[in-house]
């Protein structure tokens, strides 16, 4: 059957969108789906930039809270809803990231790397003065100093997000090119018990593949995962869905028969 549930999804709450959360609600409902999970950034100390001279990925959880609670509340029976963060991950605010997540009753965390070494790959710079190949190592060797420093998050977002940017994108990546560190990365999140995120909000970019790529999904298949969330990455209503016939097809060929959902942290697996 059909994929029905979006697990990454951002609103107004996040600092990059401007999107309303009942107009996305709605569009979900349109489009036939189940179930919807809003992952707002919540992102401690990124660093600034001339685009954000301060930081727009503090997430202002409590009024987050109450817009979620009054939109679940008002849809309930039409559209299951599930209340989630994406938690951006460096080893310096690992201690500041288990107090946040301790705090809060999330149904589901998303753990992401959007900054590496205290360098934000979206921007030219960081790759400046060495190989692409240089830049993509030092991204994925972050991952695994995260993992190492904080795990109580249930899957990682976009395992390959530094490929949107890079000066090629995925031209010249592929998972052979990485594999040491790629199965190091598998190796880690199958001994936490961490899943991964199927994220198709890679194609919006220009990328061939979707987030990780197919040799990574089937690599961690393989090696005996079974975890796997799908998200759209959405920031506006019109992207809610968006490739998931391509998402369900990847799965399959990787070798998954379900996906998963999160209710209350704990995963629940849909046919596919």
């Amino acid at each position: 059957m059909p994929i029905v549930s979006d697990f990454h999804l951002h609103s107004s709450c996040s600092g990059d969108s401007t999107a309303d959360m009942e107009s996305m609600i709605l569009r979900g409902i349109q489009l036939g789906l189940a179930r919807m999970c809003f992952t707002e950034h919540h992102d401690i100390d990124i660093p600034p930039s001339p685009e954000a001279p301060v930081n727009i990925y503090l997430l202002d959880t409590d009024a987050y809270l109450a817009l979620f609670r009054k939109m679940r509340s008002k849809y309930e029976g039409r559209i299951r809803l599930s209340f989630g963060v994406e938690l951006g991950l460096q080893p310096q605010v690992a201690a500041k990231n288990a107090a946040y997540v301790r705090g809060h009753a999330f149904d589901f965390l998303i753990g992401s790397s959007h900054v590496c070494h205290g360098r934000d790959p979206y921007y030219p710079s960081f790759y400046e003065g060495r190989t692409e190949e240089e830049a993509y190592r030092e991204y994925f060797t972050s991952i695994i100093d995260n993992l190492e420093a904080f795990s109580d998050f249930d899957v990682y977002g976009h395992l390959d997000y530094i490929v949107r940017y890079g000066p090629n994108k995925d031209r010249d990546y592929s998972y052979e090119k990485y594999q040491d560190l790629l199965d190091r990365i598998l190796e880690l999140l199958l001994e936490k018990g961490i899943g991964l995120e199927l994220n198709t909000g890679g194609h919006a970019k220009g990328l061939r593949e979707l987030h990780p790529c197919t040799k990574v999904l089937k690599r961690y298949r393989k090696m005996g995962g079974e975890i796997v969330t799908v998200g759209s990455d959405a920031h506006a209503q019109e992207r809610i869905c968006a490739d998931f016939s391509l998402a369900e097809a990847v799965l399959k060929e990787c070798g998954f028969r379900h996906y998963t959902v999160f209710e209350e942290r704990k995963p629940i697996f849909l046919k596919l």
